[in-house]
């Protein structure tokens, strides 16, 4: 069994304890995840009785003939409807559907489709599953963490290297630093960045997402790079704050605070625990410093097929850690006008100690 196999095998589960005859599955990353297609047309009708089709169009036809073995496979242009006639003339009475994929003009060609395709007899009763593929996306299984561990590696050797050639200096732009980080983490391996790189300097390091500009990097300054590699279409993310030239007694105070309450969120990382008691582990530090204002966001999230998924480690969240799942744990103090100070690692959630992908150095680097 293919571990794709054994993912549809999963879902159908949670399928038939829910009652339902088939579920469709139209989000693309959902549809890799239970498939392995990576094509930019392709759904699945999983059914209960374990017989699935596989949809997707004639550009892809040979494509899913080798990605996707072993399934029936429907060729159509329209293919979500044409699987939607499918399951309507294989008598689905509860037809599950993704209803956070699904706009609301598609959902109402599904209905209209199921209504003509079941003329004479029942129309299949249309079931949100709500996120129950991304349930499942949670919790990684080896080849998952595998490509993780390779993703964080690309991003940490490209850092490291900019880093030693001096790219990182006084008088470069945001834009050039974020660029010339991009280009080596594809000639790395990467097939893509995680995102749109976060390069932050000066006042810019205290907007936690801040785009970067011309803004030109200049002496004792912090640098704020928040940025990740994708391989195998696993997502890597990690920020560094750095300071160019000499740090003034304020920045290492700061920067001393995000690294004490970044320890302690890593440290509440354990199997079983409360997203929100993680969350806290790490907020109460800098709240108790008096910056509890100044830390913005939560404190991590899941990464994987998506750079954001579920968990969600945050005031909240909700939910528990489960061994497998692949987070970060990201505090930071922003001061407007001044700058900001973000550390973020990317770690699998084990039955021991959370397992380190990132792996550049968190001391603070003077450049």
């Amino acid at each position: 069994m293919t571990r794709e196999a054994g993912r549809r095998d999963r879902l159908r589960a949670t399928a038939v304890e829910a009652g339902l005859d088939a579920v469709l599955v139209t989000n693309l990353l959902n549809v890799r995840y239970l498939t392995g297609f990576t094509g930019s047309n392709g759904a699945l009708l999983l059914r209960a009785d374990g017989d699935d089709v596989f949809g997707t169009d004639g550009r892809y036809t040979t494509q899913a003939g080798v990605q996707v073995p072993g399934l029936e496979l429907l060729i159509d242009r329209a293919t979500v409807p044409a699987l939607a006639v499918r399951a309507a003339h294989l008598g689905t009475g509860r037809l599950g559907y993704e209803s956070h994929d699904v706009t609301v003009d598609g959902l109402h060609t599904l209905e209209g489709v199921l209504a003509d395709a079941a003329t004479g007899g029942t129309v299949p009763e249309l079931v949100s599953i709500r996120r129950a593929v991304e349930t499942l996306r949670a919790v990684k299984d080896d080849a998952e963490v595998q490509a993780l561990r390779r993703a964080c590696a690309v991003a940490d050797q490209a850092l490291a290297e900019l880093a030693a050639e001096g790219a990182l200096r006084p008088g470069r732009s945001e834009l050039q630093v974020g660029r010339e980080l991009d280009a080596r983490m594809l000639a790395l391996g990467a097939e893509a960045p995680s995102f749109e790189t976060i390069v932050a300097t000066g006042a810019n390091s205290a907007i936690p997402h801040h785009r970067p500009d011309g803004t030109v990097l200049a002496g004792g300054d912090f640098l704020k790079l928040d940025f990740g590699a994708t391989v195998d279409g696993y997502h890597s993310d990690m920020t560094r704050t750095l300071v160019l030239g000499h740090a003034a007694d304020w920045q290492q105070e700061v920067y001393s605070l995000v690294v004490a309450a970044q320890a302690a969120g890593r440290a509440a990382l354990a199997v079983g625990a409360d997203v929100r008691v993680v969350d806290a582990a790490a907020r109460n530090v800098i709240a108790a410093a008096g910056h509890g204002e100044h830390f913005t966001h939560g404190l991590g999230h899941g990464v994987g097929l998506e750079i954001h998924e579920a968990p969600s480690i945050a005031a909240a969240g909700e939910g528990r850690l489960a061994a497998g799942m692949a987070v970060t744990v990201e505090p930071g103090i922003y001061l407007p006008g001044h700058g900001g100070v973000r550390i973020e690692d990317t770690l699998i959630v084990t039955d021991g100690e959370p397992e380190l992908l990132t792996l550049t150095s968190k001391e603070l680097l003077v450049l």
